[in-house]
């Protein structure tokens, strides 16, 4: 059997438009309109400097401080997305109060450690006995030698994100920036 065939819906009446000229509001510039941006090159981008990097790997390094931390380039360092776990679980644990917060101080930075210590933990990090989950690791390489890591933490049904900066120190990460939210 086939199915019946349905004419199709009387189209609707076309509706005219009318040009209407409005004069303008402000007199125009005498001469030929001159484009303010030429999409045939692109826009001038300054270059992203996040700090002192290494230099490339053809020419010979001479460190500034023979005794202070050298940079490490991305082949010389291992997988940020483990790195990052290890930051967030000791970090999460430490602030929860399962941990001493000095186990924080060979991951991170000096400035950051000092945050750490004098900073307000946040309530649900230490109160509860609910088990903490860390999601997945996120992993941004926007530099060499440099790696956004983020990861959601889930305690007691609520999520809380965390995200942090790695930058490559004498051939391990080391935490630049730490954001618990």
């Amino acid at each position: 059997m086939s199915a019946p065939v349905v004419p199709p819906p009387a189209a609707a009446p076309l509706r005219r438009l009318h040009l209407a000229v409005v004069p303008a509001l402000h007199p125009t510039l005498d001469g030929p309109a001159v484009p303010l941006v030429d999409s045939a090159t692109p826009p001038p981008r300054p270059p992203h400097r996040p700090g002192p990097r290494p230099s490339s790997p053809g020419r010979r390094r001479v460190p500034v401080d023979p005794f202070g931390p050298a940079w490490s380039v991305r082949a010389d360092l291992p997988d940020p997305r483990a790195a990052g776990r290890t930051l967030f679980t000791t970090a999460l644990e430490a602030l929860a109060g399962r941990r001493p917060l000095t186990q924080v101080q060979r991951l991170t930075t000096p400035g950051v450690h000092a945050a750490l210590v004098r900073g307000r933990r946040p309530a649900w990090c230490s109160g509860g006995t609910a088990p903490l989950v860390l999601g997945p690791v996120h992993v941004c390489e926007p530099v060499d030698g440099v790696a956004e890591v983020s990861a959601v933490a889930r305690r007691g049904g609520r999520a809380h994100a965390v995200a942090a900066r790695l930058e490559g120190v004498d051939g391990r990460w080391r935490c630049t920036a730490l954001s618990i939210g």
